[in-house]
């Protein structure tokens, strides 16, 4: 049963590398299914639902990964990424102070919709 999760879950990095963020969830989700503690692999995955603009998903597993690893910075990050995608500027800032103070990036604290316009 291990085996066929670590194959699962490098086919799913394999998807992933080669930008098929679909095929990556398809991989990903039944390990995650099956280990939800995994941390990692929930957060690869939520990654995939973020590059494939499943965003609701992608909140979702990183909620779970912020829940289970509150100081998980890139957690954070994908989180307020994800957010400020869905039009929630202020629950975004809320995770770059985190994701800022966590890994002492203060540029971290710029949305890219701001850094865009400058």
């Amino acid at each position: 049963m291990e085996d066929m999760r670590a194959l699962s879950y490098g086919i799913g990095q394999q998807y992933f590398d080669e930008r098929d963020y679909r095929g990556a969830i398809r991989a990903l989700l039944p390990v995650v299914e099956e280990t939800p503690e995994d941390v990692g692999t929930r957060l690869l995955l939520a990654r995939a639902y973020f590059h494939s603009a499943l965003l609701k998903p992608a909140a979702e597993h990183l909620q779970e990964v912020i829940d289970r690893a509150p100081t998980e910075s890139y957690a954070h990050l994908m989180m307020a990424r994800t957010l400020e995608r869905l039009s929630r500027p202020d629950e975004a800032a809320k995770h770059r102070r985190i994701a800022a103070a966590l890994t002492g990036d203060d540029s971290l604290l710029a949305s890219h919709s701001l850094r865009a316009q400058s």
